[in-house]
C-alpha cells in the first residue's frame, strides 16, 4: 500500500483510539440523571427504581437531579446542552417528545438534539377527583361540565405532558370545555385536586396510584384499552363514553446528541438488566408498569411514531402554547 493511502487510515486510527479507550473505561465516575420534574411524581418514581439497580450494574453512584420548570423543558434543555460523554442523562416520560410539538417556547428538537438510549416501559393514566366529590364517573363529570353555571377544571402536571394531552382529548371527545390549569409536576397537581381547588386530573399510575390506594383520590376511569388488574372496578375511558380510546405514558432515557455508540450500548444493556432486577420488577408490578425492550432502536422507533401521532393531534385539536 502506498504511503498516501496509509495517512488517512493512520489518522482515523489515532482519532478512534482515545474514543475506544474512553468507551471501555466508562463509567469511571458518578453519573447524573436529570429528572425534569419535582420529586414524588411518576417520572421521579420510575427514575429512583431504575437508578437504584443501574448503579449496581455500572459500579458507580448515580445522582438524581430534579430540575423542574417549564413543563419539563428546563431539565431537557440542560441535558441537550451537556457534554455527550454519558455522564449527564435525562430520564423523562413521553412528554419529552410531545412538548416541543405544542409549545412555541421549546428551545430544543426532541428528535435531533438527543441520543435515544433506552425505553423503560409504559403505563396507563387515571382520571381522578377528590373522594367526597359527587362525581363518580366520567359521565358525571361530563354532566357537571355541561350544566349551565358550572365551571369544573382540570389540573395537569404541565403543558405538553401526557396528562395535558389526555385532558385535551377528553375535552374534545366528551365536549367538556374544562379549563386546564398547569402545575410544576404531579405532586402539586394532585394536591390541589385533593384539596378541592381543582375538579379533576389525569395522571400516570406510578405517581397517582398510591393516593387512590390510600383513599385520598377517587379514580373515575383508566386510559388503557382494558381495566387494570389492581383496579378492577375502575372502567376504561372507552367504556365511559369514548369508544376506542387508548393512551399510555411511556418512559425513556436520553443523552445529548452525539454520544459514542459504545457508551450508548453499554448504558442500554445495563438499563435493561436494571429493569429486570427482582426489586425493580416488584416495584413496577405494584404500580402496573409494563417494562419494555430497552434497545436504543426501540426508543428511536417509538419516539418517531409518537412524534408523528401527536403532531397530527396538535393540529386537529388546535393545541398550541404561546
Amino acid at each position: 500500500m502506498k504511503l498516501a493511502g496509509l495517512v488517512p487510515m493512520l489518522a482515523a486510527a489515532l482519532l478512534a483510539a482515545p474514543m475506544a479507550a474512553v468507551s471501555q473505561a466508562f463509567p469511571d465516575r458518578p453519573i447524573t440523571v436529570v429528572v425534569p420534574y419535582t420529586p414524588g411524581g411518576s417520572v421521579d418514581t420510575v427514575a429512583r427504581i431504575v437508578t437504584a439497580q443501574l448503579q449496581k450494574e455500572l459500579g458507580q453512584p448515580i445522582i438524581i437531579e430534579n430540575k423542574p420548570g417549564a413543563s419539563g423543558m428546563i431539565g431537557s434543555e440542560h441535558v441537550a446542552r451537556s457534554t455527550p460523554d454519558g455522564y449527564t442523562l435525562l430520564l423523562h416520560a413521553s412528554s419529552q417528545i410531545y412538548l416541543p410539538l405544542v409549545d412555541t417556547h421549546a428551545k430544543y428538537d426532541a428528535l435531533k438534539d438527543f441520543t435515544p438510549i433506552a425505553r423503560i416501559g409504559t403505563v396507563p393514566l387515571l382520571v381522578v377527583t377528590k373522594p367526597d366529590d359527587s362525581i363518580n364517573s366520567l359521565k358525571d363529570l361530563q354532566a357537571q361540565a355541561q350544566k349551565s353555571g358550572n365551571h369544573p377544571t382540570w389540573a395537569t402536571s404541565g403543558y405538553g405532558t401526557s396528562s395535558h394531552l389526555t385532558e385535551e382529548m377528553l375535552n374534545r371527545d366528551l365536549k367538556l370545555n374544562m379549563q386546564i390549569i398547569s402545575y410544576r409536576g404531579a405532586v402539586p397537581q394532585l394536591t390541589d385536586v385533593m384539596a378541592g381547588h381543582v375538579t379533576a386530573a389525569v395522571s400516570p399510575l406510578p405517581g397517582v396510584y398510591p393516593f387512590v390506594k390510600s383513599g385520598k383520590l377517587k379514580a373515575l376511569a383508566i386510559t388503557s384499552s382494558t381495566r387494570a388488574e389492581k383496579l378492577p372496578d375502575v372502567p376504561t375511558v372507552a367504556e365511559s363514553g369514548v369508544p376506542g380510546f387508548d393512551f399510555s405514558s411511556w418512559y425513556g432515557v436520553w443523552g445529548p446528541a452525539g454520544m459514542p455508540d459504545a457508551i450508548v450500548k453499554k448504558l442500554s444493556v445495563a438499563i435493561g438488566k436494571a429493569t429486570q432486577a427482582e426489586a425493580a420488577r416488584q416495584a413496577f408490578d405494584g404500580m402496573m408498569f409494563t417494562v419494555t425492550d430497552t434497545a436504543p432502536s426501540d426508543l428511536a422507533r417509538v419516539q418517531q411514531d409518537e412524534h408523528d401521532k401527536i403532531s397530527r393531534l396538535a393540529k386537529e385539536a388546535h393545541i398550541q402554547i404561546k
